[in-house]
């Protein structure tokens, strides 16, 4: 069968991530690559590729005519569901980087979008293909962990000047929308995966050390009950100093009780479970490596071929525009409660 053409609109450190894995995935064609900064542009050298280049998206669809059949949007988050909306009219399948956007009532005009064109959209969170959320997915889907009690998250990372000062949208609200958004979206998106839809959401949002962002997060503490039952808890910072400490689950049940825990969730911590022995996990992908800082799992290898599989018609979307949406309305539960948002 034929190759899936992409294009990359943003050629920032994620999209040349992006459009590496396209160039080398044998089932898919780097067509072209969009970047306003034409230095950015430039790091097509040293990746070795050589797409069409274009200066902005209007120049992208006066152009590609079609050429291309999906576009993966990697641009600064405020972008991501207007570009998406614009691509999709335009007759083109999307890739919609997390968090797909900034608000509930964006990331809905995007569905409307798909439903009315027929295309596809699909959203980034390749933290459900490490092996323990695999694992913690199927303990809880299976009722292996019987009634659930309580769900704890924690996610201790490093942000500092060091990563705000690489581009001028970085802490802005219009633009980055604030840690949850950002940093930290991936786990939530793990919450909602697995544990579902929030209520009665109380929390206490802060900006510690980050004194030249305005209005903007970097800690905060989080309590809410699930829809299906039990508690839960977010604590968050990106106060760390120097590097990342913990992203981590502790899951309380009654049948037992877990822990999901190091730098990045990439390991099991405990795991204490009536009638049930621990298996052993394929070791999780390491963490994206961005120099001075450090991300989730490098694992948009598998974003690429679910992509490209599902437009075959040989499996469904790991991540659909619904669950996206409902991530980003997770998100804006916790930060309304703090007085973070109206």
């Amino acid at each position: 069968m034929s190759k899936i053409k992409f294009s990359v609109l943003g050629f920032g450190r994620i999209g040349q991530r992006h459009a590496k894995i396209i160039n080398e995935y044998e089932d898919s064609d780097l067509i072209s690559i969009v970047d306003t900064d034409p230095e950015q542009l430039k790091a097509t050298q040293s990746l070795e590729l050589n797409p069409e280049k274009y200066i902005s998206i209007e120049n992208f669809l006066a152009n590609d005519k079609l050429q291309s059949e999906v576009v993966n949007i990697a641009t600064p988050n405020g972008f991501h569901t207007d570009y998406a909306i614009k691509l999709m009219e335009a007759g083109y399948h999307v890739v919609i980087e997390k968090p797909m956007g900034l608000s509930q009532e964006s990331c809905e005009r995007v569905l409307s979008t798909m439903i009315e064109t027929g295309k596809q959209a699909f959203v980034v969170k390749q933290n459900r293909y490490s092996p323990p959320s695999l694992w913690l997915k199927e303990v809880v889907s299976k009722n292996i962990l019987g009634d659930i009690l309580m769900v704890q998250t924690n996610c201790y990372w490093n942000r500092d000047q060091r990563y705000y000062s690489t581009s001028d949208w970085r802490g802005t609200r219009d633009l980055d929308g604030g840690a949850l958004f950002t940093q930290f979206s991936h786990f939530i998106d793990l919450l909602y995966w697995v544990f579902g839809d929030i209520k009665n959401v109380k929390s206490v949002i802060k900006n510690f050390t980050h004194p030249d962002l305005d209005n903007f997060d970097d800690s905060g503490f989080a309590q809410f009950e699930f829809l299906k039952g039990g508690i839960g808890s977010l604590n968050y910072s990106t106060s760390c100093w120097d590097k990342n400490m913990e992203s981590s689950i502790t899951v309380v049940g009654t049948k037992g009780s877990l822990k999901v825990g190091g730098q990045y969730m990439n390991e099991i911590e405990y795991c204490h479970i009536e009638n049930y022995e621990k298996p052993d996990l394929p070791e999780t992908n390491p963490p994206n490596d961005y120099g001075p800082y450090k991300g989730s799992a490098a694992n948009h290898h598998y974003v690429i071929e679910n992509v490209v599989n599902a437009l075959k018609g040989h499996e469904s979307a790991t991540t659909n525009v619904f669950e996206g949406m409902k991530v980003v309305g997770f998100i804006e539960k916790i930060y309304r409660a703090g007085g973070f948002i109206k």
